[in-house]
């Protein structure tokens, strides 16, 4: 594809024109810039570094060797700051509540910032989940040239040969309590399973988002799989820079790039890895962002037409690093673009389309790795993320499909308005093989923020449940969860989405093989119910909870905040 050569101070220029001219050099002279620097782009440098999470605490060397990179490319970087909330440390708790805020306030923060200070690209440095999709959705409402540059995954711990992960608390949790594990074993887990910096080490949502950024051609080949402590990481964050300021030389831009057939790239990947429910969600709201047409129903398209191809957990055996080591999201694009499953003409922010990016990597993985398959030994023929419709989400839910040993199950409801009741029931012993857990009033505007839902999963999975309780929630699911869950249920219930009407000990068929999610009550007792119904209070009249919930549209919109 052909791309425009343009001055390189474009937007640069904005400082050296016009009247204001003197007053706009002199804030720039205050921080050490010279006469010949007004002739360089101005690039931003979103910087998700922080000390609350070890997802982010490894993310200033990759941001000052991107600073390195910028400045020898002859660019100027202007660094500023985004925020983060920790998934892991915030599940179980009211702080979880913050988490998909947070994807907004982010994108928010590069938005502002980029067109506040009239920069001429942006390169974003994150590491835990919305950081993800925050970032590209600032990107894409900026649309000025943009990389994404992941901060990389996590080690794995180790305890008694096993390698561990953090599922691999939660689900000691849950062992824990129903007399399986024992307390000094807990303990142990609990000190071993994060060695280090980095992101969650399976295929859960910071991996899946930044596999799935690499597909859509806005991060660099391999670097989405990279760990954070290894020396590539920040060699990877360098050359992002330099590939950047080629981009802004060329006036590549985001919206270039993100197409709709470049989120069927992105999408495709996510299936064929096996990943995070959350990318429904967010691919949701990168596509608005991008202002492309894309509906939950298009996830329902790819699925039909993307296996499984690679053995990845939570639900598979291997973690981020082993996928890294056996070829990467290049070798796992290679073979969906051989069976014609990726769009090979796309473009990438290098400048090259896909299959140009594509054309050194091997038509057939390593025969000394079972991490990534061809696809007539796919894992599974299909994809795992379904989107599930019936009385109970005329609007989709999201499920993991793929490996339940019981596809089909109808069972009793077990009604819970929170995430702590139920998760003290699971703990307590009182939810029995064959229940249907309904953990409502959780969604986007009634959560509010659209908590997941980690800590009662990980408990039914760690009690021995995960394959013989069925669950369903108007909020999200960890990228490590997998069993019998169905999330995402749309309307939801403070929106007076039909999950709102359920009674304890009505009948639910959660069925995978026709994509059915209903509630097995005529259709005049729901109606009836309905009409007894009235919205609870707000949980928060002030603040930014307040305002999400205001302003927040469907799950299955993406639940974003200016769908207007």
């Amino acid at each position: 594809m052909a791309t425009k050569i343009i001055p390189i101070n474009r937007r640069s220029a904005n400082i050296t024109e016009g009247k204001s001219r003197a007053p706009n050099r002199s804030m720039f002279y205050a921080m050490g810039y010279q006469e010949s620097d007004f002739s360089k782009p101005m690039v931003g440098v979103a910087n998700g570094h922080s000390t609350i999470t070890p997802c982010n605490s490894g993310l200033q060397k990759l941001a000052d060797a991107a600073i390195e990179g910028i400045e020898e490319a002859g660019g100027n970087a202007q660094v500023f700051g985004t925020p983060t909330i920790s998934d892991g440390m915030a599940m179980g708790t009211e702080g979880m509540k913050y988490s998909l805020v947070s994807r907004e306030v982010i994108s928010d923060c590069i938005e502002t910032c980029v067109q506040g200070q009239w920069m001429d690209g942006v390169l974003v440095v994150g590491g835990c989940d919305k950081n993800m999709p925050g970032g590209m959705m600032g990107i894409l409402r900026a649309n000025v040239p943009a990389i994404y540059v992941y901060g990389g995954t996590i080690l794995p711990g180790h305890y008694k040969g096993q390698d561990l992960n953090i599922v691999s608390v939660f689900e000691a949790v849950g062992q824990n309590s129903a007399g399986k594990m024992s307390d000094a074993d807990l303990r142990e887990i609990e000190m071993r399973a994060i060695p280090g910096t980095g992101s969650c080490g399976g295929m859960y949502t910071a991996n899946t988002m930044s596999s799935a950024f690499e597909a859509l051609g806005m991060s660099l080949p391999f670097s989405s799989t990279m760990a954070n402590p290894h020396d590539e990481k920040q060699n990877s964050a360098k050359e992002s820079a330099k590939v950047l300021i080629e981009a802004i030389k060329k006036d590549i831009k985001p919206r270039d790039i993100v197409t709709k057939k470049a989120l069927e790239n992105a999408v495709a990947v996510i299936m064929a890895t096996g990943g995070s429910t959350n990318a429904v969600l967010h691919f949701l709201a990168i596509a608005h962002a991008a202002e492309v047409d894309w509906t939950i129903d298009d996830f329902e398209r790819m699925r039909k037409k993307v296996p499984v191809i690679c053995d990845l957990k939570p639900s598979g055996k291997y973690l981020a690093v082993d996928l890294h080591k056996a070829g990467g999201i290049p070798q796992v694009m290679k073979v969906l673009l051989n069976a014609g499953l990726l769009h090979g003409d796309c473009l990438t922010i290098s400048g090259q389309t896909i299959a140009e990016t594509l054309k050194d990597i091997p038509d057939v993985p390593r025969a000394d790795q079972d991490v990534i398959r061809t696809i007539d030994k796919a894992l599974y023929k299909e994809g795992h993320l379904a989107i599930l419709k019936g009385n109970l989400s005329p609007e989709g839910a999201v499920a993991k499909i793929t490996g339940l040993k019981v596809p089909v199950m109808t069972g009793p409801a077990r009604v819970f308005d929170g995430e702590q009741s139920a998760l003290q029931a699971i703990l307590d012993g009182k939810i029995k093989a064959g229940d249907v857990m309904v953990l409502r009033y959780l969604g986007p505007k009634g959560g509010p923020g659209m908590p997941e839902m980690l800590a009662p999963t990980g408990a039914l999975i760690g009690a021995g449940l995960g394959e013989s309780v069925g669950l369903i929630t108007d909020g999200r699911f960890s990228g490590g969860t997998w069993g019998m869950v169905v999330g995402h249920v749309a309307p939801e219930a403070a929106a007076g989405g039909t999950i709102a009407f359920i009674h304890e000990g009505d009948s639910i068929t959660i069925d995978s093989h026709q994509l059915l999610l209903q509630l097995n009550v005529p259709e005049s007792e729901i109606e009836k119910r309905k009409k007894g119904w009235t919205p609870p209070a707000p949980r928060y009249t002030r603040g930014v909870q307040a305002k999400f919930a205001f302003n927040a549209s469907s799950a299955s919109k993406g639940a974003v905040l200016d769908n207007y």
